[in-house]
């Protein structure tokens, strides 16, 4: 049998990564839609979300427990057959209760192949290329940002916001037939995961205080983010139009903050991860003054400053975590790994429910408050991190 080559295989893994990216975030720019379709409030609207992230946090680690003995490219299968079940669900859900058990299915999906996909895209290439090979798979999440996402609502806009599910199911589907053909059969199955590793996780200070802080950090965000649609169209008075280019303009600022980000936490990581974190609050502060002052010129700079500097702290983040395990759990770096994943999206979870309660409260101009208060919890953990790091030295 020929021999698949390793980026072919990769090219498999970015597309997949494509469809779950496009499906994570698709409801930020349907929000004004679902609310109007299914007579709701916006705090209830952000549940699409909230609960997306919920279900990520716990298919992550649960099915990467599950499935340690499965075959990794039956998995994978499954993983896309599951992730198109899920978004066909909420494409034609009649309710809004189907609408998030839709997106909860599409989750799971979502939670194990983070987990796995990582470990496929470094087996397939030479030890030497591993970092460059996990990188181009998650070219595809970028890729989501700058496109799906914008193209997703795009579709919603000019015929429904049903189609735009649609529009991810046939993503899938490509990444699901692209799978079948171009993911090897005997890539290596890492087996029935010892439960004993969760103890030595869990009772591990730095690596518990590193999943707070990618919690923390990587969640204040999203207290506005989740929002962004409704700010820009409520309070900035963008037209639905213009909203669409702003969310590309935001996508193409993710990818400069991401390549950035990856770049500045290569060395002395904790010190990057703070001035990062200081970046993004003074950023959600300034979109809170352009909000309240309703000037869409410093409503336009503040929302691509907020991309720039959203999720800069990513790379950084895995890559903390990562390096923790390696010294203080080595057994358990995969399953460490999950829980990261697990961590990112408590926070989404976090930060979308207290945008909710604010924007339910107040008023979504004040959302951006909510996610600077959730960043400096991250950024006191990390202070705290540096002093237990300095104290061993």
């Amino acid at each position: 049998m020929k021999k698949i080559s390793p980026s072919l295989t990769l090219l498999a893994l970015a597309i997949n990564a494509f469809a779950i990216g496009s499906t994570e975030f698709i409801s930020v720019g349907l929000m004004p839609m679902i609310v109007n379709a299914f007579n709701i409030s916006l705090s209830q609207a952000g549940l699409t979300v909230s609960l997306y992230a919920l279900g990520v946090t716990v298919g992550a680690p649960l099915l990467t427990i599950l499935t340690g003995t499965w075959n990794r490219k039956t998995l994978m299968v499954s993983i896309m057959g599951l992730f198109i079940l899920g978004n066909l669900l909420s494409a034609f859900a009649p309710t809004f209760l189907l609408l998030l058990v839709g997106r909860v299915l599409a989750s799971l999906a979502h939670g194990i192949f983070m987990s796995i996909s990582t470990v496929i895209a470094a087996d397939v290439v030479r030890p030497e290329k591993r970092a460059s090979a996990i990188a181009l798979m998650f070219t595809g999440l970028t890729v989501a940002t700058v496109i799906g996402v914008p193209l997703g609502t795009f579709i919603g806009q000019h015929s429904n916001w049903h189609m735009s599910f649609v529009f991810i199911v046939v993503i899938g589907l490509i990444g699901l037939i692209a799978t079948s053909i171009l993911v090897p059969k005997g890539l290596p199955i890492p087996g029935k995961i010892n439960l004993s590793g969760l103890a030595r996780i869990f009772t591990n200070k730095s690596i518990l205080m590193s999943l707070f802080i990618t919690a923390f950090g990587y969640g204040g965000t999203f207290a506005a983010y989740t929002y962004l649609t409704p700010i820009l169209e409520g309070t900035f008075r963008f037209s639905a139009s213009t909203v669409v280019i702003i969310l590309v303009a935001y996508g193409v600022m993710v990818a400069i903050g991401n390549s950035l980000g990856g770049h500045l936490a290569n060395k002395n990581i904790l010190p990057a991860l703070q001035k990062m974190f200081a970046a993004l609050a003074l950023s959600l502060l300034f979109l809170f003054i352009s909000a309240s002052l309703a000037s869409q010129a410093l409503g336009l700079i503040a929302t691509l400053l907020l991309g720039l500097f959203a999720f800069m702290n990513v790379p950084g983040l895995q890559l903390y975590v990562v390096q923790l395990a390696e010294k203080f759990t080595p057994k358990d770096i995969t399953l460490v790994s999950a829980f990261n994943i697990a961590a990112f999206n408590v926070g989404i979870t976090l930060g979308s429910f207290v945008g909710g309660q604010i924007s339910k409260g107040s008023s979504v101009v004040f959302t951006p408050l909510g996610g600077i208060i959730i960043i400096l919890l991250a950024m006191f953990l990390i202070r705290l991190a540096q002093k237990d790091q300095a104290s061993k030295l």
